[in-house]
């Protein structure tokens, strides 16, 4: 007995002082709820908590607190739960429905809303990066304290606050990370920078499944995680939300204000960074006063892009909140001073994730008058905005039409269809396959960031994208409407009425046409294929009846034969079917090849499309992102299988076996010159290879093809700068990401199903080639005078200016793709995808001398 009193009083005494290095002093607590301690079996620090264990202590403290009540608002790529554990007094709690409603009416201007009786509602998100882990270890010890801790001025925060803990926004690269700084943990542990704790191989733990980094995409929404954390965001449009994230290990601790001024969102009043991010940086700069930890704001990061977690709910009339703190990558790791700890990274968060709650609570009213006064404002700036409705649609690709209006409803703007058919300029809108955007509405100021193009700029240097139009980026005529042009408003969209299905196929006896312009007909394409249909394209336009119907098909258009099939008729024509239903796509069927104008459906001018085999190259040197971006590309939109296969084993890779070689942007001086020499002769033998920004660079320059870096040498300044300047003036000469007008040739075959040769093109790269010598393969190059959004230094639009962005290099009797510029940017540039699916799909009918209708 007494040795297990013993025991019993160790363990009280170390939970005592786990409590008092976490925590502020003077705070006493619930026995009744265990510590994250007490539940995991180890003291926080200690080792990197996987997510199912957070969850189950989520799950913990709702089972024995009525404070605490979780729920799992959706389930990532790898099947783990997202959850978010709600904190409040059980008086709230047993009115929280009513708390919700009530609190949604200070977004709407109609609504009276008793301000003083009000919740405030606070969001706290961590671990976006997945390798930056303090934050979600952090998240247990908050909602402990938040649901243990004793007093009246616990009873205060939980009576006057809805707390929401989401403990982890990236659950699968959190994973990953924990399981590789647990496996390599030393006893006793390693500060060393160089041991292998601290250094993650490929891909690290940062992205998502996919490769994503997910801090980029609360506008994209490319990716579940994202879908389901911005669906529950709008439930609950909170005043606070917290974004919390690691830096390098010599840096020290940031909270808000960011830089001013130029890393700031232009859409967003002044009184969210003149007040309240001073206000809530008072209470961040005391609680880390209180336990020495030195810390910095004001000079760094960027809260302009909206796809930040930090800066999304400022366009919402909440306070977004991002901090940042030195890395342990570890569990302890020497720094330029003396070594960070695991657990004092935890701390750091601990005590300003407090700092915020005891802030929102103190200024409760404030931030909910901020939140009413902005959606306010907004519909008023919407009403008096010259442009009073934006109207977009590609007639000829219903589906990527329709993907950026379901877009818009999941950021709830309101959106509607078209009335009547419209036309402006030269754009013609229809009826059913296009849509209008008003702008007097509360979302105004989303409205604006999704369709305004921006080209000046209070600062030259930026962390991220200069530009996010997302019109733009899906490639789409769009049109903004003053007062004079006069249009019809039609039913207004929801999730549920965007599905769209096809006409039903009528059976063919002699073959099938799918319009190669829908953005979805790629996925119909590779379902085809991948179940033994045979199916050509047309190199050249033709008109055929269809129901008795004269109709034109443009490039790119695929020809299903009946006959000339190793399935029969009546089982082709289900393949066929479920390959429409599957894409969302028509098909239409026709019953002769005699054209009424064009080439005849048996014409040369109609090629059989390969099955593509693709192997993709990652690992070391490969940029993450781009190779994910590809990966899910072809994963989410076609269904198609792609080999990965590391660099280290290429010299084990049979490239015979495969079609396609893609190599994302990166540095491939690992291969050396046997690689660059054995891909060069797979391609002289009639593979395709695709080439992405820096990747064309290392091919060209180790002569896998006969193309040139353009290389153009500024002008000598010597004028003399100051050292301090630095950073800015070799900021302002990066291309971080802009958006720029091209033209494209809509007759070759990377260009297929295009339907103007206007395309806005993004670029984020320095990388520039000079011309084809063929006449033939320049398949993109920017215009004159290319600038649509964005920042860019006058040196380099210069360089832009009538630059390549896509060339074919003819090799042997293969082909190298050279995208100069990314057509899978972040998941969201559906405008430039096509690009890249022609490649695969049709790149293997490329030739040096394009063909006729004669002999091959």
């Amino acid at each position: 007995m007494k040795k297990l009193l013993l025991v019993v009083l160790a363990l009280s005494t170390h939970v005592y002082a786990q409590n008092n290095y976490f925590f502020p002093a003077g705070v006493t607590f619930d026995p009744a709820i265990p510590t994250p301690e007490q539940f995991l079996g180890y003291s926080i620090g200690d080792w990197h908590t996987r997510h199912d264990r957070i969850v189950s202590y989520f799950q913990e403290l709702a089972s024995v607190s009525p404070k605490a009540h979780f729920q799992i608002i959706g389930y990532t790529n790898e099947r783990r739960p997202q959850v978010v554990l709600t904190i409040t007094s059980p008086e709230n709690y047993a009115r929280i429905e009513d708390i919700r409603k009530e609190h949604l009416k200070l977004a709407d201007p109609s609504q009276s809303v008793n301000i003083a009786a009000m919740p405030v509602i606070i969001t706290h998100g961590y671990n976006v990066h997945g390798n930056e882990p303090s934050s979600s270890e952090a998240a247990m010890l908050t909602a402990y304290y938040l649901v243990a801790a004793q007093g009246a001025e616990a009873e205060r925060t939980l009576k006057e606050a809805v707390i929401h803990i989401d403990p982890n926004y990236n659950p699968d690269g959190r994973d990953r990370h924990s399981n590789w700084a647990n496996m390599h943990k030393g006893f006793p542990p390693v500060a060393d920078p160089m041991d292998r704790e601290h250094n993650e191989v490929w891909p690290g733990g940062r992205f998502n499944h996919y490769w994503f980094d997910l801090n980029r995409d609360w506008l994209p929404l490319a990716h579940v995680e994202s879908q389901n954390r911005v669906a529950f965001f709008h439930q609950w449009l909170p005043n606070v939300c917290t974004d919390y994230h690691e830096m390098g290990t010599n840096a020290t601790n940031f909270f808000e204000p960011t830089k001013p001024y130029g890393s700031e969102n232009p859409v967003v009043p002044r009184a969210n960074y003149d007040v309240l991010n001073p206000l809530f940086a008072k209470y961040f700069s005391k609680a880390l006063d209180e336990i020495g930890s030195l810390y910095f704001s004001k000079e760094a990061f960027d809260n302009s892009y909206p796809g930040y977690g930090s800066t999304y709910p400022d366009i919402h009339g909440g306070l977004g909140l991002v901090f940042e703190q030195a890395s342990s990558r570890g569990h302890v790791q020497k720094s330029s001073t003396k070594e960070v700890t695991f657990a004092f990274t935890i701390r750091n968060h601990v005590r300003t994730s407090l700092a915020t709650v005891k802030a929102g609570v103190e200024n409760r009213e404030l931030l909910l008058k901020h939140q009413q006064e902005y959606f306010k404002s907004a519909l008023d700036d919407g009403r008096k905005s010259a442009v009073k409705a934006y109207v977009f649609g590609d007639s000829k690709d219903v589906s990527r039409t329709r993907a950026f209006a379901d877009l818009l409803v999941k950021h709830k703007i309101e959106t509607y269809q078209l009335g009547a058919d419209l036309t402006v300029g030269s754009n013609r809108y229809e009826k059913g396959k296009a849509f209008v955007v008003t702008t007097d509405q509360t979302q105004y100021r989303m409205v604006r960031s999704m369709f305004e193009k921006v080209t000046s700029f209070h600062d030259s240097v930026f962390y991220d994208a200069s530009t996010w139009t997302m019109a733009l980026a899906y490639g789409l005529p769009h049109d903004a409407l003053n007062a004079t042009v006069k249009f019809s408003k039609g039913e207004r969209v929801t999730e549920a009425n965007l599905t769209l299905a096809p006409p039903p196929v009528a059976q063919s006896n002699y073959a099938y046409l799918i319009e190669w312009n829908e953005y979805n007909a790629a996925r119909a394409l590779y379902y085809l294929l991948a179940k033994g249909v045979f199916v050509k394209t047309t190199f050249k336009p033709f008109t055929a009846t269809v129901n008795t119907t004269k109709k034109n098909f443009g490039y790119g258009t695929l020809v299903i034969p009946v006959v000339d099939q190793n399935l029969n008729a009546n089982e082709l024509f289900l393949v066929v079917k479920e390959a429409s239903t599957l894409a969302g796509v028509e098909v239409h069927p026709v019953a002769t090849g005699f054209s009424l104008e064009g080439v005849d459906l048996g014409s040369n001018n109609i090629r059989t499309v390969p099955q593509p085999k693709v192997v993709m190259l990652i690992g070391d040197g490969v940029a993450a992102t781009d190779a994910g971006a590809l990966w899910y590309l072809l994963d989410s939109k076609i269904n198609m299988p792609i080999t990965k296969v590391n660099t280290s084993q290429f010299g084990q890779l049979r490239l015979h076996e495969y079609t396609t070689l893609l190599l994302p942007s990166g540095n491939y001086t690992a291969l050396g010159e046997s690689g660059a020499a054995k891909i060069k002769t797979w391609v002289q033998q009639g593979g395709t290879l695709i080439l992405l920004k820096n990747a064309v660079t290392w091919a060209i320059n180790n002569k896998v093809v006969e193309e040139q870096l353009r290389k153009e040498e500024e002008a000598k300044n010597n004028k003399r700068l100051d050292y301090v300047t630095t950073a800015d003036y070799q900021g302002s000469r990066a291309i971080g990401g802009s958006i720029y007008k091209a033209n494209l040739d809509i007759t070759h075959p990377l260009g297929f199903g295009y339907t103007s040769r206007e395309l806005p093109v993004w670029r984020n790269t320095s990388v520039f080639i000079e011309p084809s010598k063929s006449q033939f393969n320049t398949v993109i190059k920017y215009t004159a005078n290319p600038l649509l959004s964005g920042y860019i230094h006058p040196t380099n639009l210069e360089k832009i200016k009538n630059s390549v962005s896509l060339q074919v290099s003819n090799v042997g009797q293969g082909r190298a793709i050279l995208f100069v510029d990314d057509p899978a940017f972040r998941g969201y540039w559906y405008g430039t995808n096509k690009l890249f699916f022609n490649a695969l799909f049709f790149g293997g009918l490329i030739t040096s001398g394009g063909f006729g209708g004669g002999e091959e």
